[in-house]
């Protein structure tokens, strides 16, 4: 088990609690900014944006550890079932509350946004160092 958190639970681990933070923080300013002093959704929003989250490090350590060499292949290969887990919590949150008609294009938009801004920035890097990235 000490092998596995040096080799990579203990990065993921920083990773997702920075994300966790920085999102949590963006959001609350934003609801700050447009006057509303509490979240209306409570705790489950702190929950949802947390597995959302989860499903975000996942996917970037399946992109990062994944045995492909071609980028792009592995890109798709790691985008795919990570957006159909987002969706089937999207599905799974509408069995607690019902969902906005916008929540399925929501979680698309702003899932595959970030994917994909993060894939390019992981592309360019990659060819800035010159390199393919290597599977761990």
């Amino acid at each position: 088990m000490k092998r596995v958190w040096k080799s990579w639970l203990k990065d993921s681990t920083f990773l997702y609690c920075v994300i966790y933070t920085i999102v949590t923080i963006v959001n609350s300013i934003a609801y700050l900014a447009a006057g509303t002093y509490y979240d209306p959704s409570g705790n489950w929003h702190e929950i949802d944006r947390a597995l959302i989250v989860l499903i975000g490090v996942m996917a970037y350590e399946m992109a990062v550890k994944i045995p492909v060499r071609n980028t792009l292949v592995r890109m798709l290969v790691t985008y795919v079932p990570t957006m159909m887990l987002c969706f089937f919590y999207v599905c799974l949150t509408g069995f607690r509350e019902p969902l906005a008609t916008s929540a399925y294009r929501d979680i698309f938009i702003n899932y595959t946004g970030l994917f994909f801004i993060i894939s390019i920035a992981a592309v360019i890097f990659e060819k800035k160092r010159g390199r393919q990235l290597h599977s761990v």
